[in-house]
């Protein structure tokens, strides 16, 4: 990476930065989300991101799994400055696809500058609704349907994900009705929503075959997502097989303490349960060391929730993302499932691990 990129990087996740004065897009307790104004970039705040994963069904019973994120940084460097170039914000966006059958993880990633200029082509975040573009890399939502519409072809990864991700069940609003705490600090918080269950059709290869599965989505913003001491956390978002959602995840310290812990189930039809700070434990087993990093990832899990208590286990233990090329860090992100005390599958969903390789730094 270009020393001065790197330069821009380190400052930009070791600097916590304030809400804007007067800022609408500013983390409140209490403040209901409005679609599809919510749908959209919250240029005001700190840090966001809209996340897609999912599953595609392959030949036979072979799974393909995939993941593409799109991230929105305020770098706080260039308020006062004039004209549509100045870098007021930073776009980056990751795409990965796990073959499960073959044994092998591809990813790709983009960044770019951004002035918060709507109408620049090439690097934008729409705030009326989803509609986040780098360069050829697209993730928008249909107003009509609320499908959303994905591509990211990434030709020098062996990967191209286009896929229509449409929407099966409400929306899930995570913690106090999108407010989610992320530490024992009212401003340790997040608005932070979930689309489970989403109906996936798509390709992940150019020329490939039209494959179906299924999908969830998160979008998230925050001023500062991390409490000191935390270096990083462990979640998993998993569709359930009968039809619910379960989110879980616990925020870490570097000796593996827990600095907090949340998250939700909703069965199919019902009410959203949200999980209190005490109330989800995640307990590592087995390990898979990178070969690449060095670092250590629990590749299988027992979990405790008050949905019940699951073993989590990825289908392929190598789904490490080396991202220092535009978000800075290493982290795991990878397909993985959901299996109860007898040992069956209760659901297929995604595993995130990050602070591993080294501490995340987000403000």
């Amino acid at each position: 990476m270009h020393p001065r990129r790197r330069q821009l990087l380190a400052l930009l996740t070791a600097t916590a930065l304030p809400a804007r004065a007067g800022n609408d897009d500013a983390i409140q307790r209490g403040r209901a989300l409005a679609f599809p104004r919510d749908h959209g970039a919250h240029p005001g705040a700190r840090i966001e991101w809209w996340y897609a994963t999912g599953w595609l069904q392959g030949d036979g019973a072979a799974l393909l799994g995939f993941q593409l994120t799109f991230f929105r940084s305020r770098t706080g460097l260039a308020d006062g400055l004039p004209g549509r170039f100045a870098p007021r914000q930073l776009l980056f966006a990751h795409a990965a696809v796990t073959d499960v059958a073959a044994g092998t993880h591809r990813h790709a990633q983009r960044i770019a500058r951004w002035s918060g200029d709507e109408a620049l082509p090439d690097a934008h975040a729409a705030r009326a609704d989803t509609r986040v573009a780098l360069g050829r890399w697209t993730l928008a939502r249909d107003a009509d349907s609320g499908a959303y519409t994905a591509r990211l072809p990434a030709l020098d990864a062996g990967i191209v994900l286009d896929l229509l991700l449409t929407p099966t069940q409400p929306l899930l609003l995570q913690g106090e009705a999108g407010f989610s705490r992320k530490g024992p600090q009212p401003q340790q918080a997040s608005h932070y929503y979930s689309q489970p269950q989403l109906a996936v059709a798509g390709r992940t290869q150019a020329g490939g075959p039209q494959r179906n599965g299924r999908g969830w989505l998160d979008h998230e913003w925050s001023d500062e997502l991390l409490a000191p001491g935390a270096t990083g956390w462990d979640w998993i978002g998993i569709n359930l097989a009968d039809g619910g959602a379960l989110t879980a995840f616990v925020l870490r310290r570097a000796d593996g303490g827990v600095v907090w812990a949340g998250g939700s189930h909703r069965p199919a039809g019902g009410a959203v349960r949200t999980f209190g700070a005490d109330e989800v434990q995640f307990t590592a087993q087995r390990r898979w060391a990178s070969p690449a990093t060095g670092a250590s990832y629990p590749v299988e899990w027992a979990i405790t929730t008050p949905a019940g208590r699951f073993t989590l286990r990825a289908l392929l233990d190598a789904q490490e993302l080396d991202s220092r090329a535009s978000a800075g860090t290493v982290y795991w992100e990878g397909l993985a499932e959901l299996l109860t005390p007898g040992g069956a599958r209760a659901g297929l969903g995604y595993l995130e691990m990050t602070g591993r390789a080294q501490p995340l730094r987000l403000g």
